[in-house]
């Protein structure tokens, strides 16, 4: 197959620095001109690399810190950082779009209770001390919620969580002492402390001190040694099993393709564990504080190791006579 101008200019659009361009144009004669076919940046840009995009007209930016420039043909941004809500309304005005808007504690004072539509995740504290706060709708735009994030809504008696919801804080119902019922659209397991649901991404959250009942049901709470993985599941989460200290062993699936960071930090009774070759890094601090872990399988196709990932581990004498693992791997 021949690839085209179109063609081409599509599979750039995810090139990763300015290099990659202008290798493409000096490497390929009849794709010379390439840079110059686009009217946005697909990566971010700076002094040099802004002379070479010479047709934007519509200028992304990326992070938070990323140069921004307002020459040439260009009349609108397109913002992919989180923002606040409040920040959204006034690029808004001069015809900006924002990517990731935040519903922060300052905007619920200015804006209420009651979440916008364009809102992605909610901030930290965002609804503390809400103290009148009875119930509350949580839309389908929203993807995380973030630490204490309701903590102290004293008079919440019940919640919604939609299944679009893949990051939970820490703390975010601590101190609703009101709250008793709770429905979760996609639930996978209630142990003795916490929730585990969602799907692809597996995540949890404390269980909230009066809660009574889940889905119209009563709470039937089960002994975390009964877990089983979902084969739906393709993403383990941040701290997903974080401190669950009766875990003895677990079987990871092979549709598992990412353990996030902390995943089985604390998890002081895990004695043995697989590791299917469907996942290629083990996150930050994934296996910290394991002590009673005798047995790990790591198999070749993992070629990336996070900081700190067995340190205090139960086996991390015989790990580092494995020459794959890096010397970050036991250190905090």
């Amino acid at each position: 197959m021949k690839l085209g101008y179109n063609e081409i200019m599509i599979t750039s659009m995810y090139f990763n620095d300015i290099n990659d361009f202008i290798n493409l144009e000096m490497g390929v004669k009849r794709f010379r001109g390439n840079i110059e076919r686009f009217h946005f940046n697909p990566i971010p840009l700076n002094k040099y690399s802004r002379k070479l995009f010479t047709n934007i007209e519509t200028f992304h930016i990326y992070n938070k810190y990323d140069e921004i420039f307002n020459d040439g043909k260009i009349f609108k941004k397109v913002i992919w950082y989180k923002v606040s809500y409040s920040t959204y309304l006034q690029e808004k005005e001069q015809g900006n779009e924002c990517k990731n808007i935040e519903y922060t504690e300052e905007d619920r004072k200015s804006y209420g209770n009651t979440i916008p539509p364009e809102v992605k995740s909610l901030g930290y504290q965002c609804f503390s001390g809400c103290d009148s706060l009875a119930s509350i709708n949580i839309p389908t735009t929203i993807n995380e919620i973030g630490d204490c994030c309701f903590i102290g809504c004293s008079s919440l008696k019940s919640i919604n969580i939609p299944s679009s919801i893949n990051e939970l804080g820490n703390d975010c119902f601590y101190y609703c002492i009101s709250l008793k019922s709770i429905n979760i659209d996609n639930i996978q397991f209630i142990s003795q402390e916490r929730i585990f649901m969602n799907e692809p991404v597996l995540i949890n959250c404390e269980i909230p001190e009066n809660l009574e009942i889940i889905n119209g049901k009563n709470i039937c709470k089960k002994d975390i040694n009964e877990f089983i993985i979902p084969s739906s599941i393709t993403k383990l989460g941040y701290k997903c099993f974080y401190g669950c200290e009766s875990l003895k062993s677990i079987n990871i699936p092979s549709s598992i393709i990412k353990i996030g960071d902390c995943c089985f930090r604390y998890c002081s009774s895990l004695k043995s564990i697989n590791i299917p070759s469907s996942i290629s890094k083990i996150g930050n601090y994934c296996f910290n504080y394991c002590t009673s872990l005798k047995s790990i399988n790591i198999p070749s196709s993992i070629t990336s190791f996070g900081y700190g990932c067995f340190y205090e581990c139960g086996c991390e004498e015989e790990l580092k006579k494995n020459k794959r693992i890096p010397r970050k791997c036991f250190e905090l």
